[in-house]
């Protein structure tokens, strides 16, 4: 069934167990309480589509344009955070931020050579935020298992949502840890962490390759942060 055109179709309580669906057309499609355990949507459209109580256990979504659509929990899929918010800065928060941390950097150590810093210097609420990885949330699973700046993109969006949740920012992270699969990854994964982290302003880090991460991804990180009492 790959490639097929379901637009606006009515697959409700369909059993799609296994099911081929590579490239297919389901916007609007009405997948409500559908059995999808470990179907094949990679790179399918599903724009609008109503996955409300579907079964989505193993179900792969590599590449699936997913916006606007409803999620098994009844969410509606939100794109990650749009590169237009990244790093914008509101001078209410900056004055917050200046009274909490400080850049620490010296010309008798290395200069950075990626968006971070030397040192952080901050005082406040510690968070410390456990390693992230490309699950997306609402499907439970891995995503984007061969694209590793997808994988950050997801990976930072989650690290979003639990600064959040903790009443902070990616401005409130003084320090990270960055995990790699693959150390020749660095350049891509560096590409997408900066436009979350200003070189100005951007944490301490460190970046080490391990030979086997959580699910096989090829990206995780983990922050600390420190918010203002």
């Amino acid at each position: 069934m790959a490639d097929i055109d379901f637009a606006a179709a009515s697959l409700q309580s369909t059993n799609l167990t296994k099911a081929f669906l590579q490239g297919a057309n389901l916007e609007k499609v009405n997948l409500r309480w559908a059995n999808l355990t470990r179907a094949n949507l990679d790179g399918a459209n599903l724009r609008r589509a109503d996955l409300t109580g579907a079964d989505v256990y193993g179900t792969s979504f590599k590449d699936a344009d997913l916006t606007g659509a409803i999620m098994p929990d009844g969410e509606v899929y939100k794109p990650i955070a749009a590169e237009a918010k990244i790093g914008k800065q509101e001078t209410s928060l900056e004055k917050v931020i200046s009274m909490t941390r400080k850049v620490i950097n010296t010309d008798n150590a290395p200069a950075p050579v990626g968006p971070y810093n030397q040192a952080i210097a901050a005082s406040g609420q510690f968070v410390f935020i456990a390693g992230q990885i490309a699950i997306d949330p609402r499907l439970g699973d891995v995503v984007y298992t061969d694209d590793v700046k997808k994988q950050t993109e997801q990976v930072l969006a989650n690290l979003e949502a639990i600064l959040i949740a903790a009443g902070a920012t990616f401005q409130d992270v003084v320090k990270t840890t960055v995990f790699l699969a693959d150390m020749n990854d660095f350049a891509a994964v560096n590409a997408v962490y900066g436009k979350y982290f200003p070189e100005n302003t951007a944490p301490a880090r460190a970046c080490v390759q391990v030979s086997r991460l959580p699910k096989d991804v090829l990206v995780e990180i983990d922050a600390i942060a420190v918010i203002s009492g």
